[in-house]
């Protein structure tokens, strides 16, 4: 089977986690453990998340005053290539010497008339309390919203409309490799009104990427691997109640937080209704429960 797994935030750096490099390559060898028993039998597509890190990268930028901040989709590029090293490394270090991995810088198109430009919701950067959130808000003029027990910076994420590698992508596949790509959700470009591609200031939610790269690939199964394990109803409540399997109509009577599990369940929607196949949201130590149909929400058409 083609599985497309997209690598949820915990996969690189837990919630109030230190962004060291350390913390990151600890937590990505214990993903790569889970994903290794997946590779023996199957074709692996490996997408993975990138708000915290592109958030450091901002800082960073932002402090050095000698130059202009480096725009996101730059600083996005630059993550991929880190994240996609340390993946491809540790991954290495587990599976055979003879299978090859590849990563590969991925850049996607969003419309530039995107509703989304005039809301931003999606989350980036490190985890701040409410004081600092505030500070950096009237310091910089971030957006700012509550994710979870903390504050984070947030901007546009429109939807993904084309990712521009596929070619070599398949290529790839069709060679046995295990391919890391579309991290951060691509590189965000838009063709300006001269006809030319360039960046854009936004971040591409990830699991809308991996939905249509999976679509794109035509893959068996998409898994988005996230710190729960599965999706609830009734989130935060007494009610509570995982659901076990689910159907495109039936888990759009709930309502989901747009910032997290939100867009995790319209990406398994779209995906199964544009392709047939299957979807699965759940814990990164389920994966091979999520593979096999047994761990996590199953997403079907029927």
């Amino acid at each position: 089977m083609r599985i497309v797994i997209a690598l949820g935030g915990n996969a690189l750096l837990r919630r109030g986690e230190d962004m060291t490099a350390v913390n990151q390559r600890k937590n990505i060898q214990i993903a790569v453990s889970a994903l290794a028993p997946i590779v023996e039998q199957n074709e692996l597509v490996i997408s993975h998340g990138n708000g915290p890190q592109v958030g450091l990268l901002s800082l960073q930028s932002a402090a050095y005053k000698e130059v202009e901040e480096y725009p996101l989709d730059i600083l996005g590029a630059q993550t991929q290539g880190m994240i996609g090293y340390m993946i491809e490394q540790e991954l290495g270090n587990i599976l055979p010497i003879e299978v090859p991995i590849a990563s590969i810088l991925t850049m996607v198109e969003v419309d530039p008339d995107d509703p989304a430009f005039d809301n931003p919701t999606k989350p980036i950067g490190p985890v701040y309390s409410k004081e600092e959130a505030e500070a950096l808000k009237n310091d910089k003029g971030w957006e700012i919203k509550k994710d979870g027990e903390y504050w984070r910076r947030v901007v546009a994420s429109p939807i993904p409309h084309r990712i521009f590698e596929l070619r070599p992508i398949h290529w790839l596949l069709e060679k046995n490799t295990v391919v890391i790509c579309a991290g951060g959700g691509g590189i965000p470009t838009i063709y300006n009104k001269e006809g030319n591609l360039e960046g854009v200031e936004v971040v591409i939610d990830k699991d809308r990427a991996s939905s249509l790269l999976a679509f794109e690939l035509e893959a068996d199964i998409l898994i988005m691997a996230t710190d729960t394990d599965g999706v609830y109803s009734n989130w935060g409540t007494e009610e509570e109640k995982l659901i076990s399997k689910t159907t495109p109509e039936e888990i759009r009577k709930y309502e989901f937080d747009k910032g997290s599990m939100g867009p995790k369940v319209e990406a398994a929607c779209s995906f199964i209704e544009r392709s047939g196949q299957r979807a699965v949201i759940g814990s990164l130590t389920d994966i091979e429960g999520m593979v096999n149909g047994t761990a996590g929400t199953q997403f079907m058409l029927k």
